[in-house]
């Protein structure tokens, strides 16, 4: 599925920023990721982590083709000049132990420094080290993925309801988020700490990912961006040849044509591969 209204000029970017792809999950809309990038060229390509969700594939493998396919597709733009930074997140932090090293054409850091064409100097980073649950209590992350996982496994079903009705694709899993007062209060902290630490270290803005909530807006003097995420909002951070950033949702660019598909069903025990 390819956008009809997004203009030549809207695709030719400077830099793009996507995060929490969650490859390895059920959950992953890597279709739709897949036709993003063949949409849009730029510059540099940072990937924000959690890419790869090595917490589930532990648990049980699940690799669709398409998953497959935008790990090359990444590959491929690395060839062909583009600057891709990858940058490991809490469920890809396997990737951590290469941080410096180059693959493929693809180098592993830490975090990123990112100059934008406009001189804003900007940190890149997930964000997951300054989430207080994830630092302090790991167990407790893990429940909370868990539940995310069957969260997003009704989301999937509920919208293929829709679809069947002629409704519009409608996230139950970010209106949860956005509702209740302790995720509304965690994320509010969380951008507020991103951007005092941008401050600290005398950067203009910061980058990062990890809450699948995406933006980019001003946070006392502090230009915030967040990515999104290819699960819930199917989002990335740009950045315009003129150094404007902006967050694209790839439903908004599809002009609302359907992005839902069958439910699948959970994979059994018996089904999966351990390889």
């Amino acid at each position: 599925m390819q956008p009809d209204t997004a203009s030549d000029a809207s695709r030719r970017l400077r830099s793009i920023w996507i995060s929490d792809v969650h490859l390895g999950t059920a959950g992953c809309r890597a279709e739709h990721l897949l036709d993003f990038l063949r949409e849009h060229e730029s510059e540099y390509l940072y990937l924000v982590g959690d890419i790869v969700d090595g917490w589930q594939l532990r648990k049980s493998w699940y690799w669709k083709q398409s998953h497959n396919d935008v790990v090359q597709k990444l590959l491929r733009k690395a060839r062909k000049g583009c600057q891709v930074i990858y940058i490991p997140g809490n469920h890809d932090e396997a990737a951590r132990q290469y941080c410096g090293l180059n693959f493929g054409g693809v180098a592993i850091r830490h975090e990123a420094e990112h100059f934008t064409a406009d001189g804003k100097r900007l940190l890149v980073l997930h964000g997951d080290e300054f989430d207080g649950v994830i630092q302090y209590a790991k167990w407790l992350a893990y429940v909370g993925d868990n539940l995310y996982t069957l969260i997003l496994q009704l989301n999937r079903g509920f919208n293929w309801v829709r679809h069947r009705l002629g409704l519009p694709y409608w996230s139950l899993s970010q209106y949860l988020k956005h509702k209740v007062k302790n995720a509304v209060n965690f994320i509010s902290q969380f951008e507020t700490i991103l951007a005092g630490e941008a401050r600290r270290r005398g950067f203009d803005g910061v980058v990062c990912g990890h809450i699948h909530k995406p933006e980019v807006r001003m946070i006392d003097g502090i230009l915030y961006g967040n990515s999104g995420d290819w699960v819930e909002s199917l989002s990335a951070l740009v950045e315009h040849p003129d150094g404007r950033l902006e967050v694209l949702h790839w439903t908004a660019l599809t002009a609302g044509a359907s992005i839902e598909e069958a439910p699948e069903p959970i994979p059994s025990e018996e089904s999966t591969c351990a390889s």
